[in-house]
């Protein structure tokens, strides 16, 4: 229930026209009361917000106490609102005016903060050369959007500077490109007049040749006219950079032979052809007890489940678990520290289970019963097949293997019985070879006469200690 003067009390007979009013007005029958600035007020508005307090009552109908007030409203800037910049505020002064940088002449700054080169004498005493004030830049307060456009101030004439040297570029390739052309067409003029001269058979063998060479430049074209194609646009599948002039194309390679080929039987296993993946064993009850890692492909899964994929699910396992427990660590944004972490688990996983062990076997005993034998002790049989001599050797079998290094070993070379490095002089600090004592490797070996030598270096080394 609206009224002009809500202050004012109202007679019952007012009162009760007013509340008739207020309830024609909620069914639609009468026509909906109106504010100062023309604009219908819903009759379904309660009377606390509806009326006015009396210290901004107008006296009359009005919601504008309930809007947003000027005074209170905060300004955002708008869209073509910016700093200016690299602009001066008009000409400079001709002398020097009170107030002004001491330094060049201007009214924005004083010489603390002056730009300018500092000068012997400044503007002050000179009065001459001063620069014009800076325009002081504006407050500009943006809003919500325009703080995180990456585009605001941005001057679209700066894009023009990018299509004219685009421009330039190609104009010049036009250059270079008319260039080749005019130096082909000149080298088989020359060409033409050679052959004149020459006889028939000379002619023909030209003839031949000058169809290849045209066969060649036709390719040319054709695939200068493919660029050409490439440079409108790129063919399903493909790649094309205009500026390296490649084609990378997301194919297989054609010598290799396709998923769905390994296995064509009716329930041989799916193959999706919108990702090119096959999950399962193609090889699978065709081999019998196929090696996964001895085929040519073992399906997807097989892929997923080896090499780093698995130490990675359990990466990305024990980040979840220990982001429940309370500790925030990513797989992806902190690879280093993940881990880290783990590895410190992992240590101190194995210090408590060593720990736990050692507790049980300290209270309950039986430490003896965890050094069991070999089962091949044990049972007195093996599935390894060692063929034995009368004498105990092993002739043929499953021996073990000599730990081999990538450098060659036992390489016996000029002569020498012994290999390099089998010898040291403790005298000169060096390596030699243990059958003549010749500390150069690449030497000749000379038997039991260089064994001699070493008494004689020792005495020249005391000699020249002596001097």
């Amino acid at each position: 229930m609206a009224t002009s003067n809500p202050v004012a009390k109202l007679s019952r007979g007012d009162w009760k026209k007013a509340k008739e009013l207020d309830e024609a007005r909620k069914a639609g029958t009468a026509p909906a009361e109106v504010d100062e600035e023309g604009k219908d007020i819903n009759p379904h508005i309660p009377q606390y917000i509806r009326e006015a307090p009396w210290y901004v009552n107008s006296g009359r109908p009005s919601l504008k106490h309930q809007r947003p007030q000027p005074v209170k409203e905060k300004s955002i800037a708008e869209i073509g609102q910016w700093f200016y910049r690299g602009q001066k505020a008009g000409p400079a002064a001709t002398k020097f005016r009170k107030g002004a940088c001491e330094n060049c002449g201007a009214m924005t700054h004083k010489k603390k903060d002056c730009m300018e080169r500092p000068r012997k004498l400044g503007a002050k005493f000179t009065g001459q050369q001063i620069m014009e004030d800076e325009i002081l830049q504006p407050d500009i307060d943006l809003g919500f959007d325009g703080k995180r456009d990456r585009w605001n101030g941005y001057d679209p004439q700066e894009h023009q500077k990018i299509v004219e040297e685009y421009g330039k570029i190609e104009e010049a390739k036009k250059q270079i490109k008319e260039k080749n052309l005019d130096a082909e067409f000149s080298d088989s003029k020359n060409a033409k007049e050679k052959g004149e001269e020459k006889g028939e058979e000379e002619e023909e063998e030209e003839v031949a040749v000058g169809a290849k060479t045209k066969g060649e430049e036709s390719d040319s074209d054709s695939d200068e006219d493919d660029d050409k194609y490439g440079n409108e646009i790129d063919m399903p599948g493909t790649k094309f950079d205009t500026k390296q002039r490649m084609t990378v194309r997301n194919l297989r390679i054609r010598e290799d032979t396709a998923k769905y080929l390994f296995n064509l039987a009716p329930n041989a296993p799916y193959y999706d052809p919108k990702t090119r993946s096959m999950r399962e064993n193609p090889f699978e009850g065709r081999v019998p007890d196929p090696d996964p890692t001895k085929l040519k492909y073992a399906g997807d899964n097989f892929v997923r489940h080896t090499g780093d994929t698995v130490k990675m699910a359990q990466a990305q396992v024990f980040a979840w678990e220990a982001t429940d427990k309370g500790t925030n660590v990513h797989l992806q944004a902190e690879p280093t520290k993940l881990q880290l972490l783990h590895r410190s688990y992992e240590d101190k996983k194995d210090v408590f289970r060593s720990d736990l062990q050692e507790s049980i076997l300290a209270k309950y005993g039986g430490e003896e019963h965890l050094d069991v034998p070999p089962k091949e002790l044990i049972l007195a049989q093996s599935e390894n097949y060692v063929e034995y001599s009368q004498s105990g050797d092993v002739v043929k079998g499953q021996e073990k293997a000599v730990t081999k290094s990538k450098y060659d070993e036992d390489v016996l070379i000029n002569n020498h019985t012994e290999i390099w490095a089998s010898y040291f002089d403790l005298n000169e600090m060096k390596w030699g070879f243990a059958c003549c004592h010749s500390m150069v490797k690449n030497s000749y070996c000379v038997g039991a006469d260089g064994t001699s030598v070493p008494s004689v270096r020792k005495r020249m080394g005391r000699a020249k200690r002596c001097k």
